[in-house]
C-alpha cells in the first residue's frame, strides 16, 4: 500500500518554499517523479528542491536539454523527458546508473517504458486549480518515499 498525501500552493513561491523543504530531506539514490501539464509548476518547484539540496544558481527547464547535473549537499540529476518520443531512447539514458551519487528528478516520467525508471520512487502529480494556484498530491512508492511523505505531512 503506497501512502499519499496533498498540498495546495497558492502561488510559485508557495510552490518553491515546498520543493525546498523536500529538498532538504532528500538523500542520495532518493527519486522523484513529477507529472502534470505544461506551466503546471514542475520546473519551479525543481528550483526549491535544488535550494534544499544547497545549490544558489539558477535551474531552468530542461526541455533542450535532457539531463541536467547541479552540485550541491547532494547531487541533483534533473532530467525532462518532455521531447522523448520511444521509451528507448529513456532506456539509452541510463538515468538509474547515473543518478546513484545524488537525487533523480525526472519531469514527464511518463515518456518512459515500464521498468525505465526507479521503482522506488516519489511521485509528485501537479494539477492547475487557478491561475496560480496548484494541488501537490505525493503518491510514495517504497519505504523511502513513504518516509518522506511522511515528513511532509507534519
Amino acid at each position: 500500500m503506497s501512502a499519499a498525501v496533498t498540498l495546495s500552493s497558492g502561488s510559485p513561491d508557495q510552490t518553491r518554499a515546498v520543493g525546498e523543504r523536500l529538498g532538504a530531506v532528500l538523500e542520495p539514490g532518493d527519486v522523484l517523479l513529477l507529472s502534470g501539464e505544461l506551466g503546471a509548476g514542475k520546473t519551479v518547484f525543481v528550483q526549491g528542491i535544488a535550494r534544499g539540496l544547497g545549490f544558489n544558481s539558477s535551474v531552468s527547464s530542461k526541455s533542450f536539454v535532457l539531463l541536467g547535473e547541479h552540485p550541491g549537499r547532494v547531487k541533483l540529476y534533473h532530467a525532462d523527458l518532455y521531447r522523448l518520443d520511444d521509451p528507448e531512447q529513456v532506456a539509452e539514458l541510463a538515468l538509474d546508473e547515473i543518478s546513484m551519487d545524488g537525487v533523480l528528478v525526472v519531469e514527464w516520467p511518463e515518456r518512459a517504458g515500464d521498468g525505465e525508471l526507479p521503482e522506488e520512487h516519489l511521485r509528485i502529480e501537479f494539477e492547475v486549480t487557478g491561475e496560480d494556484g496548484r494541488e501537490l498530491r505525493f503518491v510514495g512508492n517504497g519505504e523511502r518515499a513513504e518516509e518522506l511523505i511522511g515528513g511532509l505531512s507534519d
